[in-house]
């Protein structure tokens, strides 16, 4: 992501009382009410577990907080650009009062949101920085996470961080997000390990990242591997799945990121070694209420923290948050903290023994 300029955000409850402030604002436009509002959300895919257990059900119930009277409609595109083109087509031509969109494709999905600008639907992109003339913009800093990657991974390989051989398994090409992680871990990872393959995992996809890290294995043998740079936590289990079978042991430290429950229990295993959190109510509020806002024609700048560029747009308003390392020492006081699992969600019977030794007991 390029031209990202932070503006000196105040602290998170600062935010989210700005957020609730201005979503609940009654300054829409003359005659238009509560129970006249739409809003659409795209999601991108069932590949990854966030989006159906978390973002979607999230962002609902938020939407019937700050507005009671609003209707959302809802659609996901499975990873599939020309299927959310005609999901975001049938939402514009409903006529909705905003959309939030997590793209599946940013150029491919252009003309969309500029169709969506000609008909005066404001878009929000999602988790994901869209093309063309979007409202506003809602993630986390896809820099940090990428950082907190390398960091973990180079802590993890202990003394073989020095020099060591490290595969990247990235994310999706087509996803901005994935050059955005892939920047900020070879920030950190470059000048200190040797990058031995790197690979595009197409769909985030657990089947082809397993299908990666096994030619990996075949191409560099097993123990020339010191560490695995996972973008996600479902690309860490297609690469932790080809290690087994391939029967590496012990196996290297592999990253991940959205702290999926079988995530966590893989690193209460000792399988992976972490995952990076982020909070996604956190980021349901803030896209919700810029959306509710941007629907009632109100400004959003008490909501944002940091303006971005994208490839077609300038000085978009954003709210980046801020993301976390978990690994097994601090999924007490994060996750389980935080509410997002309960020791009993991550400690089944066959994991007490391992949990225990973790510090997760009730």
């Amino acid at each position: 992501m390029r031209g990202l300029a932070l503006r000196g955000a105040a602290g998170l409850l600062a935010l989210l009382l700005a957020v609730s402030l201005a979503a609940c604002s009654d300054s829409g436009a003359e005659g238009e009410g509560e129970g006249e509002l739409t809003i659409g959300l795209l999601l991108p895919s069932r590949a990854v577990p966030r989006w159906e257990k978390s973002d979607r059900p999230l962002i609902e119930k938020r939407i019937k907080e700050l507005c009671p009277g609003c209707t959302l409609v809802y659609a996901n595109a499975e990873n599939d650009a020309a299927s959310q083109r005609q999901q975001m087509k049938s939402m514009i031509t409903r006529g909705v009062s905003a959309l939030l969109l997590d793209v599946v494709d940013p150029k491919a999905l252009r003309s969309s949101v500029r169709a969506a600008q000609r008909e005066g639907i404001p878009v929000v992109a999602y988790d994901r920085l869209a093309e063309g003339p979007i409202s506003g913009f809602v993630s986390f800093d896809g820099d940090r996470v990428g950082r907190l990657q390398g960091q973990a991974l180079l802590e993890g390989m202990g003394a073989r961080a020095d020099g060591g051989g490290v595969v990247m398994m990235n994310g999706d090409p087509s996803s901005p997000n994935a050059a955005w992680y892939e920047g900020g871990s070879l920030a950190v990872l470059r000048n200190e390990v040797r990058i031995l393959k790197s690979y595009d995992t197409i769909g985030w996809r657990t089947e082809n990242a397993h299908d990666q890290m096994s030619s990996a294995i075949s191409a560099l043998g097993p123990n020339r591997i010191d560490g695995v740079l996972a973008a996600n936590d479902s690309i860490a289990a297609g690469v932790i799945s080809a290690l087994k079978g391939a029967r590496v042991s012990p196996l290297p430290p592999v990253t991940g990121q959205d702290a999926d429950l079988d995530a966590v229990q893989r690193i209460v295993k000792g399988e992976q070694y972490m995952t990076v959190y982020k909070p996604f109510r956190q980021e349901t509020e803030a896209a919700a209420a810029m959306a509710i806002a941007l629907a009632r024609g109100n400004d959003v700048d008490a909501l944002v923290t940091a303006r971005v560029d994208s490839p077609t747009t300038e000085n978009v308003p954003a709210v980046l948050l801020d993301p976390t390392t978990v690994t097994r020492e601090t999924i007490g006081r994060t996750l389980v903290r935080d509410g997002v699992y309960t020791i009993d969600q991550i400690c089944t019977p066959e994991l007490r023994p391992a949990c225990a030794r973790a510090g997760l007991t009730r």
